[in-house]
């Protein structure tokens, strides 16, 4: 059995993640998409939240060989305790090469049995990223077009808490 990890931190999976996913999915029997617990970039949901908002999205596509996990630590520590031979890295514009070059590079060195996969992002998702997603949220817009309906509901509610605990400590 072929399997893969696919780790990101997911806040929050957008459509682009489960693209990412769908198709290593076609490639690997099996894909462990790798929650970060502790991310150094600020996060809008928890790592349980963001494991249940995954799960979620990978139940709606239907992608059985995919399932979610928590992990922290090293990628690839995670890679060999779950025997994937390859870890998935979704890539966008060129500007996201020289960060994964270097994540592969170090991978490598410390993991030369685990191959790393780069997918290119669809032209769909080209642009779209969790950061972007999270601006048009607190801008008001909807991201319906970017996010599965569970992850655009919870964006929406968490925008909500996040404005009026902002308003309270103005």
């Amino acid at each position: 059995m072929r399997i893969a990890l696919y780790p990101a931190t997911f806040d929050p999976p957008t459509n682009g993640h489960l693209d990412i996913a769908r198709r290593a999915a076609r490639l690997f029997d099996r894909v462990i998409a790798a929650v970060y617990a502790e991310p150094s970039k600020n996060v809008w949901f928890g790592l349980e939240e963001r494991v249940t908002l995954l799960r979620a999205a990978l139940e709606r596509e239907g992608l059985d060989n995919v399932e979610a996990c928590p992990y922290q630590g090293l990628t690839v520590a995670l890679a060999r305790e779950v025997g994937a031979a390859a870890i998935v890295r979704g890539m966008r514009a060129v500007s996201d090469f020289e960060g994964e070059f270097q994540l592969a590079s170090m991978n490598e060195q410390m993991a030369p049995d685990v191959e790393t996969v780069l997918l290119m992002a669809g032209t769909r998702h080209f642009y779209l990223s969790s950061t972007i997603v999270k601006e048009i949220v607190w801008a008001g817009g909807d991201v319906t077009p970017w996010v599965p309906v569970p992850v655009a509901a919870a964006l929406t509610e968490r925008s909500a808490a996040l404005r009026a605990r902002a308003a309270d400590h103005t």
